[in-house]
């Protein structure tokens, strides 16, 4: 029995099929098992609900298992993120230790530990002591800068390398990196389980090539056949880079600012134990590890985002997350609903026309009055029938595009915007005859003009959809 936690995020969403494939029992220790629906492998695995910071609900998820990935960590938790990954390792290791698990595998951060290390990866490291102090072994890798279809080190460099063409160098981008690809990372991770002499080791791991950060992005530059300028200046704080970070890429700056924090040490293997360890494994160069991320994202066939483990981590909060994928503006929702998945479709497909638009109705109108008053189609089409609708049908100022009864309805925008837009509907059945309603809203800028455009206008938007999907489940439940 192998227990893997962190099954909702990047690494470990990715590691659970492999393992699978490789014929092992697999468990998956989670927050909230819901946020595992949908994924292939969710029937092939075993799903305990609990959380390393409650270590009352760890007993039932350790019994019997021989192995234990752990793969969390709170950055974007709040500034108390280093202490909270102490306590849950804390949690983890002595839980470990009372069901006598043979070992715990944990994926930390490469850096050479010294009093210059940022909060980032000094917490990546006093993680992997804080597992070792129930006296449970723990094989623990080192990696870097993991580069991967959606990974969060990947993106940064991909969205500024994408979206500026003259880059403002702080001194971080000429740090030497050593940065590995995702499928090397899986293969040290899942391999381990047949290298016993890998218990109680740290290992660092890396690819084939040792580059800086600006020639990071002047290799994905060439791979995208483009040119990009780096124009060094002497200072640049974290903070001012974190937040044009923000600014440029989809990621907060709650993250960017950790990430940006930990660029100016280096992330460099000298230790060589993971090539005697693992001689079958030749990690790849960071242009091939590049061209098999983008070939993924060209694709469609992208496993796992840097943003799946935060679309939760309020966890007593409607969960929301505003992210940016593949060039795409996405803005989730979801609440669950007592009603049944039919009384909820219901609602949704009764949306527009005469009927309105449930909430802040008076926006929705101003909205296509200035459609119209630009040459859109504004609110005037209404819809066909006031309770059914068909793919193809015309509803105010969008047109159905997918529909499936009772469980999704998606509809893309045809007013006059700088981009593309969609909104979508999906229904998942409860075990209690209730429902999980996902909303989402996706815009496809087209340029600065639709990035303005949406980021001008979200908050608005986010008033008018978070009160949406309130008032669809509480007129569903009438």
């Amino acid at each position: 029995m192998i227990l893997v936690t962190g099954a909702t995020g990047y690494i470990g969403g990715r590691l659970v099929p492999r393992l699978l494939k490789e014929g092992h029992k697999v468990r998956c220790l989670v927050r909230d098992p819901a946020r595992l629906q949908g994924r292939a492998w969710h029937d092939d695995v075993e799903i305990v609900a609990g959380d390393v910071l409650a270590p009352g609900t760890l007993t039932t998820a350790m019994r019997g298992v021989e192995v234990a990935y752990y793969l969390i960590h709170s950055m974007g938790a709040g500034a108390d993120f280093e202490q909270r990954d102490i306590s849950a390792a804390r949690n983890f290791g002595a839980a470990a230790k009372a069901a006598a698990v043979g070992r715990i595998v944990y994926l930390g951060g490469l850096a050479e530990s010294s009093a210059e290390l940022s909060e980032h990866l000094r917490s990546r490291q006093q993680t992997g002591d804080a597992l070792r102090e129930a006296g449970v072994p723990v094989t623990e890798f080192r990696a870097g800068v993991i580069v991967g279809s959606n990974s969060v080190s990947f993106e940064m460099i991909r969205y500024l390398t994408e979206r500026v063409p003259l880059m403002i160098c702080p001194r971080w981008v000429y740090t030497r990196t050593q940065p590995i690809g995702i499928g090397d990372v899986l293969d040290y991770l899942a391999a381990t389980l047949t290298v016993p002499e890998s218990t109680g080791r740290i290992i660092e791991i890396g690819g084939a090539d040792v580059v800086t950060y600006g020639e990071m992005m002047t290799i994905y530059a060439a791979a995208r056949g483009l040119k990009r300028w780096l124009l060094p200046v002497p200072v640049l704080t974290p903070r001012l880079s974190s937040l044009w970070v923000n600014l440029v890429t989809p990621i907060p700056s709650a993250i960017a600012r950790p990430l940006v924090e930990g660029l100016r040490n280096e992330n460099i293997v000298k230790d060589e134990s993971a090539r005697e360890l693992f001689p079958n494994i030749s990690p790849a160069g960071y242009r091939m590890a590049v061209e098999r991320a983008l070939d993924q994202l060209k694709a469609s066939t992208v496993e796992t985002a840097w943003s799946d483990a935060l679309c939760t981590s309020q966890r007593d909060v409607t969960p929301v997350v505003l992210t940016d994928q593949e060039g795409m503006i996405v803005e989730h929702r979801q609440a669950q609903v007592t009603a049944p998945p039919a009384r909820v479709f219901e609602m949704i497909t009764g949306l527009g026309g005469k009927r309105g638009w449930l909430y802040m109705d008076w926006a929705w109108k101003i909205r296509g009055l200035g459609d119209r008053l630009i040459g859109g189609v504004g609110m005037r089409r209404g819809r066909r029938d006031p309770d059914k609708l068909r793919v193809g049908d015309a509803l105010d100022f969008w047109r159905v595009e997918a529909v499936e009864p009772e469980r999704l309805l998606r509809l893309r925008a045809e007013m006059k915007v700088p981009g593309k837009a969609w909104l979508q509907f999906r229904l998942t059945p409860l075990d209690d005859g209730g429902t999980r309603l996902e909303q989402t809203a996706f815009f496809a800028p087209k340029g600065l003009a639709g990035l303005t455009y949406w980021y001008a206008l979200y908050p608005i938007h986010r008033l008018i959809f978070s009160g949406l999907i309130g008032r669809i489940g509480q007129n569903a439940m009438l």
